[in-house]
């Protein structure tokens, strides 16, 4: 950071969630004020007129890597990309190596982001020790750590036995935790590569059914229900897992939801290029899908979107098909991608941007100081986006190591342009008149909480 910095800044006429303009006082870590021309001596005025203010991004999906996998991702870069991306907070999947199924794992996770500083890294705990699907993992003792986890997950992999689903949504209740489900029974998988349908027939790929998700969602719905658990199911992408979880919601079962950018945009058309970028885990559908998709979370049956970034090595995705990883890069796209799909097409307002990106995501993994109103008061986790921006995807420019982003070479709109974590700028681009372009210095150890 240069030495101009002060640590007070004032945000002038930025229109705060897509509505009225207005300046943003922010001091010491907090927003000191909210109103029409406010100033402060020695703040540094950025100024704001055509930008939108939001609260930070929150991350309820993320792979960061760390530990074991840093050919592919480390925390210190994939916290980078998150900033860039708009982010204030991402939750760490447990499928690193070793798996994050203890409480020291998880607690090295959480000192790896508190070093990195870009943003607040929540580790996600692992259900079954080493994702195996055999035996609950150490879940008391990541919530009791210092990591204090509340989110646990075997993502990448079901937890297909629902005797030990039962009693992981059993345990969890004990400390307000939440299990996460990757909804995909593996026996209607099996050596799937694709979405089943019209497309897998004609390039002669093994399909997916649908219904291998959609009857986990439905098996787990109910055990949340039975035992008054919570339950979050990840990545939805079918027509038909929308309505199971909309069901389920208007019974009063305690269920969240979620779905990627990729799945609000990509349909499985794009597979008959062979090209593995495609290929992720649930597979791009068909385009009902998409719009079912759409739907719900443009009337809340799907409450947040969750990036699932999942960087790989390039010699895991270039090369044939049958043996690529799945998986897509998301941090530094989603936002210009919910833009597109729910803003430009009038499903969504910025309001709801902010709902579905920072305020319930942050409820869900029960991250207090995160998603919170731009009040008087609240931690200055702002983002200032420009939504007149136009830009081409160029993953060699991102700060994600990954390569795999299937946005290559396509003009997204929206730009963030600046990232305040708990006030400082971790991201500020000199259009807005500051000395600074993308700070490189990031908020320091000890920052997150």
């Amino acid at each position: 950071m240069t030495e101009t910095a002060t640590g007070t800044y004032v945000i002038r006429g930025a229109a705060i969630l897509g509505g009225d303009a207005e300046d943003l006082l922010i001091r010491d870590g907090v927003i000191a004020g909210r109103g029409i021309g406010l100033s402060a001596e020695g703040a540094t005025v950025i100024e704001a007129a055509g930008l939108v203010a939001l609260p930070g991004m929150v991350d309820i999906h993320t792979h960061l890597r760390e530990p074991g996998r840093e050919d592919a991702e480390t925390v210190e870069t994939g916290t980078r990309a998150a900033a860039l991306g708009g982010y204030t907070a991402v939750h760490a999947m447990a499928n690193s190596n070793p798996v994050a199924d203890t409480a020291g794992v998880v607690e090295q996770v959480h000192s790896l982001g508190r070093a990195s500083g870009w943003v607040d890294v929540r580790p996600v705990g692992a259900v079954t020790v080493g994702l195996a699907g055999e035996q609950l993992a150490e879940l008391g003792a990541m919530a009791d750590s210092r990591a204090q986890v509340r989110v646990f997950s075997d993502d990448g992999i079901c937890v297909h036995d629902p005797v030990l689903m039962r009693r992981a949504l059993e345990y969890v209740k004990a400390f307000d935790g939440v299990v996460a489900q990757h909804a995909q029974e593996p026996r209607l998988t099996a050596g799937a590569q694709m979405n089943e349908g019209t497309v897998s027939a004609v390039l002669g790929l093994a399909g997916w059914p649908a219904v291998a998700e959609e009857s986990i969602i439905a098996r787990d719905v109910l055990l949340a229900q039975h035992v008054g658990s919570r339950l979050h199911v990840c990545h939805v992408s079918t027509a038909g897992s929308v309505e199971i979880v909309r069901w389920a919601k208007e019974r009063g079962i305690n269920v969240t939801a979620e779905v990627t950018p990729h799945h609000l945009l990509l349909t499985d058309e794009l597979v008959r290029s062979y090209d593995p970028v495609y290929k992720v885990n649930p597979p791009l559908r068909t385009d009902a899908d998409v719009q079912a998709l759409r739907a719900g979370l443009a009337d809340g049956t799907i409450d947040v979107v969750g990036t699932d970034h999942a960087p790989h090595p390039s010699e895991h995705k270039e090369c044939e098909w049958a043996q690529a990883a799945m998986g897509m890069t998301g941090l530094e796209t989603a936002l210009s991608v919910v833009q597109e799909t729910m803003i430009e097409t009038g499903l969504m307002t910025w309001a709801d941007f902010a709902r579905v990106t920072s305020t319930v995501p942050a409820a869900i993994g029960r991250v207090a100081d995160q998603g919170r109103p731009l009040e008087a008061g609240e931690p200055a986790n702002v983002i200032l986006v420009d939504p007149a921006a136009r830009w081409t995807v160029d993953p060699h420019k991102m700060a994600t190591m990954g390569r795999n982003s299937p946005f290559a070479g396509r003009e997204l709109p929206g730009a963030v342009v600046a990232t305040f974590f708990k006030g400082h700028p971790t991201v500020l681009d000199s259009k807005l008149n500051t000395p600074y372009r993308h700070a490189a210095e990031p908020a320091g150890a000890g920052s997150n909480n």
